[in-house]
């Protein structure tokens, strides 16, 4: 059964011979290992060509921001999967992967869609405040939450998206998206009547969009960082096992109620 459209089947990645491995057309054992940096080829492998300086400097910059935030539920997942099954690193990786979602690691690829709108009203002819305002007023009429903004613990800023604003302003960097996301929070301020934290989300988001990266790849920055904070709480764990302490601790809080106690039939 064939679905959808169907067409030649290519990819322009990798290919393997007996004697030799080419990935974008550069051989990996002469051209690329022992000249690249792991954050140069992870660039190389996602574009398809090898970054700036700039591209990685603020690519291993972001890596770095968001890869590791304490006992997050994801690192819980994962640390307890391992605990079940200390064989399976794999499974345990992917445990926390999986919980990798807008709420726990953050909505940079939503921020990045809602500067892309922005940017693309602005082209069409559309005032820059005009647009934000619009954007972000749809958001509040809906009753939804601004990506980019509000944090838990962070207040009253996230100091780590204050960091990378600021050297992206130190390195020049700073272009259309910042300027666009810090427009969106000044507007975010007045539509909803107080200030609202914009969270490491957002400048991931502005930064790399300013640098040539594709919306579509937004994403993978978070995911990428948190899979190597996730291995190396997996790494601590086969050393200083906390697994079966957090599924007790998780257990001992929750409180058992019968259906009649909670007012059910």
């Amino acid at each position: 059964m064939q679905i959808g459209k169907q067409r030649a089947a290519t990819s322009r990645i990798s290919t393997v011979s007996a004697d030799r491995v080419e990935v974008r057309g550069r051989d990996l054992c002469r051209d690329l290992m022992g000249r690249l940096t792991f954050t140069e080829y992870f660039h190389l492998l996602t574009t398809g060509r090898e970054p700036t300086e700039d591209q990685r400097y603020f690519l291993d910059l972001l890596l770095i921001a968001i890869a590791e935030h304490g006992m997050m539920p994801t690192v819980q997942a994962a640390r307890m999967t391992l605990a079940a099954d200390p064989d399976s690193l794999q499974g345990a990786l992917a445990a926390g992967l999986l919980g990798c979602g807008p709420v726990l690691v953050g909505t940079a690829e939503l921020c990045g869609a809602l500067l892309v709108k922005a940017e693309a009203r602005i082209a069409a002819g559309e005032d820059a405040d005009a647009a934000v305002r619009a954007l972000v007023t749809d958001i509040r009429e809906a009753d939804g939450k601004l990506p980019g903004f509000g944090h838990p613990v962070h207040r009253p800023v996230d100091p780590r998206a204050e960091r990378i604003l600021e050297l992206a302003d130190e390195r020049g960097v700073s272009g259309t998206h910042v300027k666009l996301a810090r427009l969106t929070r000044t507007t975010a301020a007045e539509v909803w009547g107080k200030p609202l934290v914009m969270n490491v989300s957002m400048p991931i988001a502005a930064v790399l969009l300013d640098l040539g990266f594709p919306v579509t790849m937004v994403k993978a920055i978070p995911l990428l960082a948190r899979a190597g904070g996730i291995l190396a709480h997996l790494t601590e764990e086969r050393v200083n096992p906390i697994g079966f302490a957090m599924a007790s601790a998780a257990e001992a809080s929750v409180t058992y109620r019968t259906d009649e106690e909670e007012g059910g039939g």
